[in-house]
């Protein structure tokens, strides 16, 4: 899957886009959060996670199929800065991938996003072994992440980190697993949940860079429209990761 086979409009309704006018700033990313309806916090695996009533075994195949995502990320970045040309969007958006590989500069060390998820895995009674081995991964996860690789590296890079707007809505979904997974979950250390805190301030950072890279880029009513569709496909990625996984290991009502 790449950009272009996103859903397009017909020729009628791309004429009327082109006379229609421009949302301005403020309506725009309204527009835009208006789309955290269709976030995977609202998936009913995902509130099954929250609310507690998920197993030890579902919650280790989240987090081991989640580490297909999470190992994602950092290439989907690599993907958007290889194809910028933009000298500042890449000293910020270098970050990113900062974040999630770690770094170890002089003194200063972070061993990153990927390495506290591996953490989290341990912490449920995963082996590092069997999270980084990808045995869990189901083959429609596998499938959704990849498609995302895909069209981060084939779309033009403002479109990209267009489909990385779902940030807008993460830190809600972090500070829920703080708030409820300690309760339901005391068995999980938890230090464990270090990825999730981390999140929490990392991601407000990250959506201030894109949404103002979305905000500038997507100026006309028809490009403005193409961004609504780019970021529901990523929405959509989050979900089906979501229906995957409650397919092979059940919802608890």
């Amino acid at each position: 899957m790449n950009h272009a086979t996103l859903p397009t409009l017909s020729p009628e309704a791309a004429r009327a886009l082109a006379d229609a006018p421009a949302w301005d700033r403020v309506t725009f990313e309204q527009k835009l959060r208006e789309r955290g309806r269709s976030y995977h916090i609202h998936h009913p695996f995902n509130v099954m996670l929250n609310s507690g009533r998920a197993t030890p075994e579902q919650i280790r195949g989240w987090v081991a199929n989640r580490f297909y995502y999470q190992i994602a990320i950092p290439v989907k970045d690599a993907a958007v800065l290889s194809n910028c040309p933009d000298r500042e969007i890449r000293r910020g958006w270098i970050q990113r991938i900062l974040d999630h590989d770690g770094f170890e500069i002089g003194e200063v060390k972070d061993a990153g996003g990927i390495e506290a998820w591996i953490r989290l895995g341990t912490a449920t009674g995963l082996s590092r072994e069997e999270i980084v081995d990808l045995r869990h991964v189901v083959p429609a996860v596998k499938f959704a992440v990849d498609a995302y690789i895909h069209f981060a590296r084939h779309a033009p890079w403002q479109e990209a980190v267009c489909s990385s707007l779902t940030e807008l809505f993460a830190p809600e979904i972090h500070k829920q697993r703080l708030a409820t997974w300690p309760e339901h979950y005391p068995w999980i250390d938890a230090e464990g949940l270090s990825y999730f805190r981390n999140r929490v301030s990392q991601a407000r950072r990250d959506v201030e860079q894109g949404l103002a890279v979305t905000l500038d880029h997507f100026r006309t009513r028809e490009q403005q429209e193409r961004a609504l569709t780019i970021l529901q496909f990523k929405l959509d990625i989050l979900w089906a990761m979501n229906d995957a996984m409650a397919l092979r290991y059940g919802v608890n009502a």
